[in-house]
């Protein structure tokens, strides 16, 4: 079996008798032991479980019970999320991991729709920006020596090296995106409130969102309809019919980023080839998004750490720890101004979706580089282009759109809120456009 499947094509194969869930949850364990040493994707590789959930899904193919596309797919899942029975560690030393009493919502709804949890994987410590020297950071599998990004770094190494197809991330101020902008695949963070975070461990609760990472559009689609329980018909428009917002405050004005410019631009270009109708678009309120967020996050999760941190501060790595004693010197006022903020933000980028269907910008200035960057609030911060959609809460998704020095470049797109499924259906029309002007290669 080729490393690299489409959820449709294991299906297709599962059904016609000519592959199995069991035989699929092998080879998957069989790369990560191959891989793992120098990724570092997997927090706890759920072996014995993963085999026993295969071996059920396979029995119950052959019987005739058909539970749908997600039916005998393996799925990793980002260890700050509940999986019953399995320890939760969050990427930190602060506690001994907690084994968890029952499945996340999202993680209960993957095993009513048949999936195989294949296993946990690493993160940046409670999501907070910052790898644990403890548990390392998680390696791209395009290039070991740089991060695969943060703070789903595992999640999406773990698609992108082929182990899976498909995983779940956290998304708070880019956590999907950025990965999967750093790794070649396609990462969602869908509208504020689609995905339950019951069983999630929280970092803000008004920026946080749970969602997909796959390989293809159609393929995050499918994740996404099961964990937000919701149906996802996907309607690609001809490419004639779409109006693209290029952000250019969010593109690379440096030397650095000159090559992944140019491969936006590539992307640009080949849409206007296709027939859409390109417009230069600004939102004023992009210039004050990211300050707003840390504004925002930081309090929100000082109070969320407030008993850890008195149980053990030496427990965090010290960069996390001094963000959350930053989160505590933020006055009330600046908050409250912060959240007002969101506010305002949220109908300013609802509104420009009255002049084009998609705002388009690169995912990330740069591409992997060799550590996490810190978290920032300007400049060409990471964050730069993805923090303003966990503010307004607007789904944003990024997509590969070719290489810069051997390494991937994602394209990110955000759609309307609450309309991520007509999100979804432009990111595929733009997808197959941008594929054939600027492939991508997989890693070995």
């Amino acid at each position: 079996m080729e490393a690299f499947p489409t959820v449709a094509e294991l299906g297709e194969r599962y059904r016609d008798g000519s592959l199995t869930p069991e035989t699929v949850v092998e080879e998957a364990l069989a790369r990560i032991a191959r891989l793992e040493p120098s990724l570092n994707a997997f927090a706890c590789r759920m072996e014995d479980e993963a085999r026993a959930e295969a071996r059920r899904r396979t029995g119950e193919l052959k019987a005739g019970t058909d539970l749908g596309p997600l039916h005998g797919i393996p799925v990793a899942i980002k260890d700050l999320i509940e999986v019953e029975g399995v320890p939760t560690g969050y990427g930190s030393k602060v506690e001994p991991p907690r084994v968890a009493a029952k499945d996340a919502t999202l993680v209960a709804r993957l095993r009513a729709a048949g999936a195989v949890i294949l296993g946990k994987t690493n993160l940046l410590e409670y999501a907070y920006g910052v790898a644990h020297p403890a548990v390392g950071q998680t390696n791209n599998p395009h290039d070991p020596a740089r991060t695969a990004g943060g703070s789903s770094g595992g999640s999406a190494a773990a698609v992108a090296a082929g182990i899976v197809p498909l995983a779940i991330g956290t998304d708070t101020g880019g956590s999907i995106r950025i990965p999967a902008a750093y790794c070649g695949i396609v990462g969602l963070k869908p509208s504020f409130g689609l995905v339950p975070l019951d069983g999630v461990f929280p970092l803000s609760w008004s920026l946080d969102h749970a969602g997909p990472l796959a390989r293809t559009v159609e393929d995050a689609t499918i994740l996404l309809a099961c964990i937000s329980d919701q149906p996802m018909p996907l309607a690609t428009p001809r490419p004639d019919t779409l109006r693209v917002g290029v952000l250019r405050r969010h593109f690379p004005s440096n030397p650095a980023g000159r090559r992944v410019a140019d491969c936006a631009e590539a992307a640009i270009a080949a849409l206007a080839k296709a027939g859409a109708r390109i417009v230069e678009i600004d939102i004023p309120g992009l210039a004050e998004a990211n300050a707003n967020l840390i504004t925002i996050l930081r309090p929100e999760a000082s109070v969320i750490h407030a008993d850890l941190l008195e149980l053990n501060p030496a427990g965090y790595a010290s960069g996390t720890r001094s963000q959350i004693e930053a989160g505590l010197a933020i006055a009330a006022t600046d908050y409250v101004r912060a959240r007002r903020f969101q506010e305002m933000l949220r109908a300013e980028v609802e509104a420009a979706f009255g002049a084009v269907d998609v705002l388009l910008s690169p995912s990330v200035r740069f591409t992997a580089p060799f550590e996490d960057p810190k978290i920032d609030d300007g400049g060409d911060s990471e964050m730069l282009a993805s923090g303003y959609a966990n503010v307004s809460g607007h789904p944003s998704l990024s997509l590969p759109c070719g290489m810069a020095d051997g390494l991937p470049v994602g394209l990110q797109l955000t759609g309307p809120l609450g309309r991520d499924t007509r999100l979804l259906s432009l990111a595929e029309a733009v997808q197959s456009i941008v594929s054939t002007a600027n492939p991508r290669r997989s890693p070995a």
